[in-house]
């Protein structure tokens, strides 16, 4: 059986809300098989809010969730790393409305799954498996899910910007390949929308440690982690808004100029498209597959 999963121990770490510049306290708490992933508000009364499209809010430069009033933003980078470590089901307890920004990246957040370590569940993963294409564009953004045997993502970008004009990667999303060639990459912004932003009381928190600045000629900072971190940095964040479909995804996500307002779009059209996907029972060789693991190995 491929098992669902669930952290070891809980781990906690402390960082900075992007948007609102805060101090912020972030937890990860083992939870029981079928819970989900669900975020806990500790500094209005533990108030949940579970990772789904049903709960998604306005999308605002990140993706945010809301349920009862409760809101939790900038979720996609810890979404990201939770589902490309295939972890099922735990408990996100918050004392602010944001998911600490960290480094920009999902790597801190790899760290802190590493460090509390997985456990198997009784219980099987259950897989969203697309049998038929699925589509969505609002004018020259489009993105789409192909059947495949496992979960890989082509994506392009495209910029009036002498740094950044076009790029564009496939990669098939396993544990290995997030970890070593997705999740180090970080957001980015233009100068010219920093000081916009921080008018209208966004990126507050924003600094060279947590964004890669373009500026007119160059990037701000030291160096780039990647010749195209850009395009690997929207793999990761479209990785982390389909997280919000509620099950592991095996398909092939193709998107261009895309964004979060249309991944999340695009993760509500799935659930509405029934008759374009099925969901399958985990099996040892399906869990090697969408693992990257030869079967033969996963057996042993």
């Amino acid at each position: 059986m491929d098992a669902q999963r669930t952290l070891r121990r809980a781990i906690s770490c402390v960082g900075i809300g992007l948007h609102s510049g805060n101090k912020v306290q972030l937890s990860l708490k083992p939870a029981a098989a079928d819970y989900g992933i669900r975020f806990k508000r500790t500094d209005i009364g533990g108030h949940e809010v579970p990772a789904s499209v049903q709960h998604l809010s306005g999308i605002n430069l990140a993706t945010a969730l809301s349920r009862n009033e409760v809101s939790v933003e900038t979720v996609e980078h810890l979404m990201a790393a939770l589902v490309s470590m295939r972890i099922d089901n735990v408990l996100i307890e918050l004392n602010s409305p944001e998911v600490p920004i960290m480094d920009g990246s999902s790597a801190p957040f790899i760290y802190l799954i590493q460090e509390a370590g997985v456990k198997a569940q009784g219980s099987p993963r259950r897989y969203l498996k697309i049998t038929q294409p699925i589509s969505l564009s609002r004018g020259d953004k489009r993105i789409a899910l192909y059947p495949s045997d496992h979960f890989k993502v082509t994506y392009s970008i495209s910029y009036d910007h002498p740094l950044l004009r076009h790029q564009a990667r496939t990669i098939r999303i396993t544990e290995e390949s997030f970890i070593e060639e997705i999740a180090p990459a970080r957001t980015f912004t233009f100068l010219k929308d920093v000081e916009r932003l921080r008018q209208n009381g966004l990126a507050l928190g924003g600094s060279l440690d947590n964004a890669i600045v373009l500026g007119e000629t160059g990037v701000l900072n030291n160096a780039l982690r990647f010749a195209d971190e850009f395009v690997r940095h929207k793999i990761l964040d479209a990785v982390g808004d389909l997280g919000l479909v509620g099950y592991p995804v095996i398909g092939h996500l193709v998107a261009h100029r895309a964004g979060h307002g249309l991944h999340t779009e695009f993760a509500q059209r799935i659930l509405e498209a029934s008759d374009c996907w099925t969901l399958v029972e985990g099996t040892p060789e399906l869990a090697a597959a969408t693992a990257g693991v030869p079967a033969a190995v996963a057996a042993q």
